[in-house]
C-alpha cells in the first residue's frame, strides 16, 4: 500500500472519530474553524504515531493481547465494554480478503497503550471528545493534544472517563486545559487553554542548547558520526587521529567548545584502545607467522575476535541510531537526533571497560607465547568486578584449549604434540639409555601459573612413562593402563572433559593415569627384566657378598696379579674367573646372569701391579642401563676396588698367618740363653707376630663393619625402599640413595678423602709387614738348618723347592742382618702405629654415626686414643721400641 493511501485512510479515521461540523455549528460561528484546526492537529499526531519506530517490549501474540485487554475492561468493572471488544476482535480477525489490516498485533497494542495512559490521567469528565482526546495523548511521554469537543453520538465500546486536567504541547509550550466544574462544558464541548508557569526551566535549556550550537561550527550530529568512525579506527571529517597527542580528537582547524573538544577525546579512548587490539590481531594472525605466535597465541587473537564482534554489533546500532529525530508532540519545536554525545558516554561505558581489558592485555601479552601467555592472561582474572571475571573467563576458555589437548595427549598417549615449543614438557633426542634421564624435561618458563608445579611433575613423569614403555621396553600394555585410568577418572579425557577452570578434573584425571601406568612400569621392571635379581647379583660379585667364589677367585689369580700390570694377560684372568665360578657356589646362578660377569683390566701407570688394575664388571642392557648408569657403574667399580684391596690384605694377613704358624716352634729353639743370634731371632719373631696381629684386629674389624653393617644394612633398607616405589623415578632414587650410602659409609665419599688416605696408607704399610714377615721366616729357618747339622741336608733341600727359597739358602745370615730386620720392622710397628691412631682419632668427627661404631670396634679400650692424645703434646720420634713395651696379641 502506497503512502498517500495510508494518509488518507487515516485522515478518514481522524474526521469519522471527530463529531461532526452540522453538530458545531449550534455552538457559534468561530466552532468550525477550531474544529478544522484539531482535526488537522491530530491527524499529523495520528500520523506520527503511526509511523514510529519504536520497538514494543512485549511478543508478538494478537491472542495474548486480546486476552489482556478484555481482562482489564472486566477488572475495570466494563463487562459488556469487554463483551463488545471480543465481538470486534472475533470478526476483525475473520477478515481475511485482500486489503484488510495485516499486522492486527500492532494495532491492538496501540489501543491497549492508548487506554492505559488514558487511565493514568484519572479523568473526572465522560463524552466522545474527552476520551478521543485522552487517548491521543497517550502515547506521548511529553504532553498531549489540545481538548476536542464533545460528541453526543459515540460507540459504546470507546465510552472512559475523561480528563478533568491535561498537559499538552502547543507551538513548543507547555499549555494546561483547566476544568470548571460539570457545568464549565457548554453544549459546544469548548475548554479553555492556559500557559504553564512552569515552563520556564525546560524553555531555559533549549535556549542554553541553541546558544551552544549557534556557537559551535560543526554540529553535534556531526561530532557523533564522527566519534563512532572514531570508534572503528577511522578517521572522520572533524575528528582524527593525532599522533602527537597518540589519540583521537577534534582537528583544530574547526570551532568547538573546549568541553566538547574533552568530551569527544574521552568518547574516543576506546577507538584508541581498539585500534591497538586491532592492530595485534592484525600483525600476529593475519599477516605474521604460526610459527612466531604458536597456538596458543592463535587461540588468543581468535578470542579477541569473539569479544570485538559484539562491540561491532554495539557500534552498528549506535550507527542506525544516528539519524533517528527524537520524537516531539509539537509541530513548531525542531527534533534534535535521539544519539548525542551524552547519551554516547553512556552507551559506550561498558564497551570502554572491556576494551581496556583486552589493550591491557595485548600489551602484557605482546613478547609471550605458549603456557607463559596462558599464565599471565591467568593472573588478570584474579579481579573482583563481575565483568572482568566474566570476560576473562571467556578467553582463558578459548587460550587454555590447545594447553589442554597438549596435556591429555601428552598424559594419555605420550605424545609431545608441540609443533611451535608452546608447551612446558620438552623433548630433545637422546640415545635410549639416557631417554628418562635426559629425554624430556620440565620447562619452568612456559608452566601457566594456574598448574602447581607438583602437578606439573606428575604430568612430565607420566608421559616419560610412556615413552619408555615404548621405546626402552618395546611394551605397549600401558594403552589399556591409560584407558583405565580414564575410565577412573570419571572423564571422557577429550578435550571438552579438559579446560580451564577444571583444574581438579585434570588432577584427578592425572593422578589415576601416572598410578596406572607407573604401576604397569614397575611390574614390567620386576618381572619381565628382574631389576631384584641383577641388584642381588651385583652385590653377590661384585661388593664380594659370594664369599666362597671372592676366596677361590683370590687364590687363582694371585698369582699372576702379582706380576707387573703390563704382563697381566686379561684371557687368562677370564679362564681363571670361569674356573672360580666353577668351583664354588656361583656355579648354580642362572647363566644370564653369569655371563653378565665378565673381568675388566684397568688402565695403569708404569710400576703398577695386576692387583692394581685388576676389576669386574657387570654388564647391563636396555631397559636397565636407565639405572644402572655409567655413573652408577662406575659407583660400583670404586666400591670393588676398595672391597677388593680390603680383602687382598685380609688374604696376605692369612698368608702371613700360614707362614707364621708351621715355624712356631723355632721360637722355642732358641733361647735366651743360647747364642746371640737365636736371641734377636725370636726378639724379631715375637715383634712379627705382635704387629701381625694388631693388623689382622684392625682389618677383621673393619671388614666386619663394611659387609654387614654398611652393605647388609644398607641392602636391607634398599629392599624396602624397592618395595614401596611408586614409579620409576623413586626407583631410581632409592638405588641411588642405597649406593650413596655404601660410598659414604665405607669412607669413599668427597667429605673422607683424607680419612680413605690415610686408610689406603694403611693398607700399603700392611702389604709391606707381609713382605717383611716372609723374608723374616725363610731367615729364620735357615737359621735353624744351620745350627742342626742334622737336618740341614732335608731343610736345603725344602728351600730349594722355590726360586725365593734357593736364595735365601744361600744368603749370609749373620747378626747384622737380624739387626737390620729387627729395626725395620720396629719402624714398620712405628709408622703403623701412628696412622692407626690418626685414623681413629679422624673417625668422631665423621658425620655418619655408623663410623662411631667403627670407632667403638677398633679401639674399645681407648687405648690408642689416650696413646695419640699423649703423642700430640710431644714430638713424634721414630725410634725402636723395646720388645717387652709392646702391646700384646
Amino acid at each position: 500500500m502506497e503512502s498517500k493511501e495510508i494518509s488518507a485512510l487515516v485522515k478518514e479515521l481522524v474526521y469519522r472519530l471527530l463529531p461532526s461540523k452540522a453538530e458545531l455549528e449550534q455552538g457559534g460561528t468561530d466552532r468550525p474553524a477550531r474544529l478544522d484546526t484539531i482535526a488537522e492537529r491530530a491527524y499529523n499526531y495520528a500520523v506520527r504515531i503511526f509511523g514510529s519506530r519504536i520497538v514494543p517490549s512485549v511478543a508478538n501474540d494478537e491472542a495474548a493481547m486480546a486476552e489482556a485487554i478484555k481482562r482489564q475492561l472486566v477488572l475495570q468493572g466494563r463487562s459488556s465494554d469487554a463483551l463488545a471488544f471480543a465481538d470486534l476482535h472475533r470478526r476483525f480477525s475473520a477478515q481475511t480478503s485482500p486489503g484488510c489490516v495485516e499486522n492486527k498485533w500492532a494495532l491492538l497494542y496501540v489501543l491497549r497503550a492508548l487506554a492505559e495512559d488514558q487511565r493514568r490521567e484519572k479523568s473526572e469528565t465522560r463524552g466522545m471528545a474527552g476520551s478521543f482526546t485522552s487517548t491521543l495523548s497517550g502515547p506521548a511521554s511529553h504532553g498531549g493534544l489540545p481538548a476536542l469537543p464533545a460528541s453526543s453520538e459515540r460507540p459504546r465500546s470507546f465510552e472512559s472517563d475523561s480528563l478533568s486536567k491535561s498537559m499538552v504541547v502547543s507551538n513548543g509550550q507547555l499549555l494546561k486545559i483547566q476544568s470548571h466544574g460539570s457545568n464549565c462544558l457548554p453544549s459546544g464541548g469548548v475548554l479553555v487553554l492556559a500557559k504553564d508557569s512552569e515552563n520556564a526551566k525546560a524553555a531555559s535549556i533549549r535556549e542554553f542548547v541553541e546558544l551552544c550550537q549557534e556557537e559551535s561550527e560543526v554540529t553535534e550530529g556531526a561530532l557523533v558520526r564522527d566519534v563512532l568512525y572514531a570508534c572503528q579506527g577511522i578517521d572522520g571529517r572533524y575528528v582524527k587521529f593525532d599522533k602527537e597527542l597518540d589519540g583521537y580528537a577534534v582537528d583544530e582547524a574547526f570551532r568547538v567548545p573546549r568541553a566538547t573538544r574533552m568530551l569527544v577525546r574521552r568518547l574516543c579512548e576506546v577507538g584508541w584502545l581498539y585500534k591497538r587490539v586491532r592492530q595485534h590481531i592484525t600483525d600476529n594472525l593475519e599477516e605474521g607467522p604460526l610459527e612466531a605466535i604458536g597456538t596458543v597465541g592463535q587461540a588468543f587473537c581468535s578470542s579477541l575476535q569473539e569479544e570485538l564482534s559484539d562491540y561491532y554489533r554495539l557500534i552498528a546500532i549506535l550507527e542506525a541510531q544516528v539519524h533517528n529525530p527524537i520524537p516531539l508532540m509539537s509541530e513548531g519545536s525542531k527534533a534534535g537526533n535521539y544519539l548525542s554525545l551524552r547519551r554516547l558516554m553512556v552507551w559506550l561505558a561498558e564497551p570502554l571497560v572491556r576494551m581496556r581489558l583486552l589493550a591491557v592485555l595485548v600489551d602484557g601479552c605482546k613478547s609471550l607465547r605458549g603456557g607463559a601467555m596462558a599464565g599471565a592472561i591467568h593472573m588478570h582474572a584474579q579481579h573482583g568486578a563481575p565483568i572482568v571475571r566474566s570476560i576473562m573467563a571467556r578467553l582463558l576458555i578459548r587460550v587454555c584449549s590447545p594447553l589442554f589437548e597438549m596435556v591429555r595427549r601428552w598424559v594419555l598417549e605420550g605424545e609431545l604434540d608441540d609443533l611451535y615449543e608452546e608447551f612446558f614438557v620438552v623433548g630433545q633426542p637422546v640415545k635410549a639409555e639416557a631417554l628418562w634421564r635426559e629425554g624430556y624435561r620440565l620447562q619452568s618458563s612456559m608452566l601457566p601459573s594456574f598448574i602447581p608445579e607438583s602437578l606439573a611433575q606428575r604430568i612430565l613423569r607420566t608421559g616419560k612413562s610412556i615413552n619408555f614403555l615404548r621405546v626402552c621396553c618395546e611394551d605397549h600394555g600401558w594403552a589399556e593402563a591409560a584407558s583405565e585410568a580414564v575410565a577412573a577418572a570419571g572423564t571422557s579425557g577429550n578435550r571438552g572433559g579438559l579446560g580451564y577452570g577444571e583444574t581438579e578434573a585434570l588432577e584427578v584425571m592425572v593422578v589415576e593415569a601416572a598410578r596406572k601406568i607407573d604401576g604397569h612400569l614397575l611390574k614390567i621392571m620386576y618381572e619381565r627384566y628382574r631389576f631384584r635379581d641383577h641388584c642381588l647379583a651385583i652385590k653377590r660379585y661384585l661388593l664380594l657378598g659370594q664369599g666362597d667364589f671372592i676366596q677361590y677367585l683370590m687364590d687363582l689369580v694371585g698369582p699372576d696379579l702379582s706380576q707387573p700390570a703390563n704382563t697381566v694377560s686379561s684371557f687368562k684372568l677370564a679362564g681363571l674367573l670361569e674356573s672360580a665360578i666353577r668351583t664354588s657356589n656361583a656355579q648354580y646362578d642362572e647363566g644370564d646372569i653369569l655371563d653378565r660377569l665378565r673381568v675388566k683390566m684397568m688402565p695403569y701407570n708404569s710400576g703398577d701391579r695386576g692387583w692394581d688394575v685388576f676389576s669386574l664388571e657387570y654388564t647391563l642392557r636396555d631397559p636397565l642401563n636407565t639405572i644402572f648408569t655409567e655413573a652408577v657403574m662406575a659407583s660400583y667399580l670404586k666400591i670393588f676396588n676398595f672391597l677388593w684391596r680390603l680383602k687382598r690384605v685380609e688374604h696376605a694377613l692369612s698368608a702371613t698367618w700360614q707362614t707364621m704358624k708351621p715355624n712356631c716352634s723355632l721360637a722355642r729353639l732358641f733361647t735366651p740363653s743360647g747364642h746371640g743370634e737365636k736371641s734377636q731371632v725370636v726378639a724379631v719373631l715375637r715383634r712379627c707376630q705382635t704387629l701381625r696381629n694388631e693388623m689382622n684386629h684392625f682389618v677383621t674389624n673393619l671388614q666386619y663393619y663394611i659387609m654387614f653393617e654398611v652393605l647388609e644394612y644398607s641392602w636391607a633398607n634398599f629392599l624396602e625402599e624397592m618395595e614401596d616405589a611408586q614409579d620409576l623415578d623413586d626407583l631410581i632414587a632409592a638405588h641411588e640413595k642405597y649406593l650413596t650410602s655404601i660410598i659414604e659409609k665405607a669412607l669413599l665419599g668427597e667429605r673422607s678423602k683424607l680419612l680413605c688416605k690415610t686408610l689406603f696408607s694403611l693398607f700399603d704399610l700392611i702389604l709391606r709387614f707381609r713382605g717383611l714377615a716372609d723374608r723374616l721366616y725363610e731367615n729364620a729357618r735357615a737359621v735353624q738348618a744351620r745350627s742342626d747339622n742334622s737336618a740341614r741336608k732335608k731343610l736345603e733341600r725344602e728351600l730349594l723347592l722355590s726360586g725365593v727359597g734357593r736364595k735365601m739358602a744361600n744368603a749370609d745370615f749373620t747378626v747384622e742382618f737380624l739387626k737390620g730386620m729387627g729395626e725395620e720392622m720396629d719402624g714398620v710397628a712405628a709408622e703403623y702405629s701412628s696412622l692407626f691412631e690418626g685414623f681413629i682419632a679422624q673417625l668422631p668427627v665423621q658425620q655418619h654415626v655408623d663410623l662411631k661404631f667403627l670407632s667403638f670396634r677398633l679401639d674399645f679400650s681407648e687405648f690408642y686414643i689416650r696413646q695419640h692424645m699423649s703423642m700430640s703434646t710431644t714430638p713424634l720420634k721414630l725410634k725402636r721400641t723395646p720388645i717387652k713395651a709392646q702391646r700384646p696379641s
